[in-house]
């Protein structure tokens, strides 16, 4: 760490160092340029006197020479220290990731003599802040300065920046290079320098195109374009492809990307080109608009009617065939119960007397029977009493439940 502390200390005294050298150049070329004018003013006021001394009528030619000598005066004194050469637009606009010259050549003069010194630094915007340099050459020697994100990918254009063209070049331009740059080139005692400013941008990505609203005629369409990325402002611009120009009625929002078609017909079909423009590039998509006839509304009406009459019918078939399907279902179970014989369960009993007397009746007419456990005292048979006797051979009647009478 106190390494580091030392190298930037030095750094900083360095760029200190350089800067006063600079003020101090400045002003000697100042006081150099300030020269020709006094000598100017000194010829001048000769001229002026020889004028006054003799007429101008009579001697022009005095005058010419005096007005001659200070021109080429002039000439030769505004030849004199660095010049910079190169010319160009102050302020240079760029995609992103596209490889970039910053021009800058000179011209020493021959009364330079000094060591050349070339500073590429980025101009603070805070005019109580220190410039960031960036790149210099100084002795024979390239150096890179400040941030490593931001000095990536920089160096000179030329192999040699000694031999005239100090231009800065950028292999890969990213939003971060957007700033404005310094050249300046030194040699004692000329100095010159220039600015110019870089702004990169994102160019507009492939746009989408869509319709918004139905294509029938007689109804407004929406044609609608977005483009996701790009650097503002971006420009759209709808063109007809095919089918001519755009309708008169037809109005587009430059800003928005729409494209608005009222009181659609047969004469706006056709394709339509929707194109997105910044300063460093362009896109476009494509949309085709068809027109569709409207739809008959007696029709509609009647086809609507006919279809729910036809409905409402199927369903009261539906529901008579499940009520008539349950009958049926339902009878056929009845059925099914009442000729049902269950095993499992002992079958009714039935009175032992009328069982009993039915059978012995239709046995033996006129033989009368006597009920099972019951005693009979006798009964009358045509005017005759009967009294049952043990020396008949009766033997009593046993009643059997399975059959239902005496066995």
């Amino acid at each position: 760490m106190r390494l580091a502390y030392a190298n930037e200390t030095e750094e900083e005294d360095r760029h200190d160092l350089l800067c006063k050298r600079d003020r101090e150049e400045e002003k000697s070329r100042r006081d150099r340029e300030r020269e020709p004018a006094d000598m100017l003013c000194r010829l001048s006021g000769m001229v002026l006197h020889l004028d006054e001394r003799r007429s101008f009528s009579s001697r022009p030619w005095s005058s010419m020479i005096g007005i001659c000598a200070i021109t080429v005066f002039l000439n030769a004194a505004g030849s004199m220290g660095m010049q910079l050469t190169s010319t160009g637009p102050q302020t240079v606009q760029r995609a992103q990731g596209e490889r970039m010259t910053l021009v800058c050549t000179y011209t020493p003069d021959p009364s330079d003599t000094g060591e050349l010194d070339i500073e590429w630094s980025v101009v603070s915007p805070d005019t109580t802040q220190k410039d960031q340099l960036l790149l210099s050459y100084a002795g024979g020697n390239k150096y890179i300065h400040g941030n490593p994100g931001l000095t990536k990918g920089l160096d000179f254009a030329a192999g040699d920046p000694s031999l005239g063209d100090a231009s800065l070049s950028i292999a890969f331009l990213s939003p971060a290079h957007s700033a404005t740059y310094q050249c300046k080139v030194k040699k004692s005692p000329g100095v010159d320098m220039q600015k110019v400013s870089l702004v990169v941008m994102v160019r507009p990505s492939v746009p989408k195109c869509w319709m918004e609203g139905g294509e029938t005629v007689g109804e407004t369409v929406s044609l609608q374009c977005k483009s996701s990325e790009g650097s503002s402002p971006l420009n759209y611009a709808w063109k007809r492809e095919r089918g001519g120009p755009i309708p008169p009625s037809a109005t587009q929002n430059r800003v928005t990307g729409e494209l608005l078609i009222r009181n659609h017909s047969e004469s706006s079909v056709g394709i339509y080109m929707c194109e997105v423009t910044n300063a460093v590039g362009d896109e476009r998509c494509r949309v085709k608009l068809t027109a569709n006839k409207p739809p008959n509304r007696a029709g509609v009406i009647v086809g609507t009617v006919v279809g729910c009459l036809l409905l409402i019918i199927i369903l009261a078939i539906l529901i008579w065939l499940l009520i008539y399907k349950c009958d049926a279902r339902f009878t056929r179970y009845e059925k099914e119960v009442s000729n049902d014989i269950r095993e499992d369960v002992p079958a009714p009993e039935s009175r032992p007397h009328s069982r009993g007397s039915s059978r012995g009746a239709s046995l033996h007419p006129g033989v009368a029977y006597s009920q099972v456990g019951m005693q009979h005292t006798g009964h009358s048979d045509r005017g005759h009493t009967h009294i049952p006797s043990s020396s008949t051979g009766y033997t009593p009647v046993k009643y059997d439940s399975r059959y239902g009478f005496a066995v």
